[in-house]
This record gives C-alpha cells, sequence and structure tokens, in this order.
C-alpha cells in the first residue's frame, strides 16, 4: 500500500465529511432541544416542592446525613430561602400588574385585545414549560 492510497486526516474529503457529520448532528440536537427535549432532560425538582418542608428537611437530613445542630440550622436556611421566593414572587406579580395597567391606559379598545390574547399566548407556553 502506498503513502497516497492511505486514508489521512489531511485529506480534504475526510475532513469535508466529518464536518458535514459534525454539522448534521448539531442541527438534529438543536432542533430536538427547540421541540422540548430540554425542558424534559433539565426539569427542576426542587426539595421544597415535594410535601412541605418537613419532607424536605427529612429527605436533605437523610442524603446528607446531616447532625442534629446541622439539621436546625438547615431548617432556619431552607425557612429563610423560602420566605425570600415568596417575597419575590410577589414582587414580581406586582411589577407585572403595574406594567399591565400602564400599558393598557396607552391602547384602544382593539389594541387591548390583541394585547390581551399576545399575553394569554406568552402564559401557555411559560406554562408548557
Amino acid at each position: 500500500m502506498t503513502a497516497k492510497s492511505q486514508l489521512s486526516w489531511s485529506n480534504p474529503r475526510i475532513l469535508a465529511t466529518l464536518f458535514v457529520i459534525f454539522l448534521a448532528g448539531s442541527i438534529v440536537g438543536a432542533f430536538a432541544m427547540r421541540c422540548g427535549v430540554h425542558g424534559f432532560l433539565h426539569k427542576p425538582e426542587p426539595y421544597w416542592q415535594e410535601g412541605g418542608k418537613q419532607v424536605a428537611l427529612g429527605r436533605l437530613s437523610k442524603e446528607l446525613d446531616l447532625s442534629p445542630s446541622q439539621k436546625k440550622e438547615f431548617e432556619v436556611i431552607l425557612d429563610d430561602f423560602v420566605m425570600l421566593v415568596q417575597t419575590l414572587q410577589a414582587q414580581m406579580d406586582e411589577v407585572r400588574a403595574n406594567g399591565k395597567t400602564r400599558v393598557m391606559r396607552i391602547l384602544n379598545e382593539e389594541q387591548k385585545r390583541k394585547f390581551e390574547k399576545l399575553m394569554g399566548g406568552l402564559q401557555a407556553r411559560q406554562m408548557d414549560r
């Protein structure tokens, strides 16, 4: 076998084939992620939503093998975190409501109907995530 007949990484056909395979894989992967696989793969499962603080604390305590003093401190941290999240959610709801009220003031009736329809579609897409 001569050197010319052997396959080599410097062969343009091999490089082009590898590039096309890589590009096709990237496109298929991006399309799959866009079609909802991303949400399925990265579905958040916060411990505190599994059934309340005690269930979360019990599970974390067991999985992390927390001492009684660590468990007590962890409970305080969870309480603070949940309170902070609830406060932030309330603030976000207030900001959204205020923004919507301001937008509705400047729209005519037909624009308001269209705006409500657009916002309903956005909310439905967010709920599907």
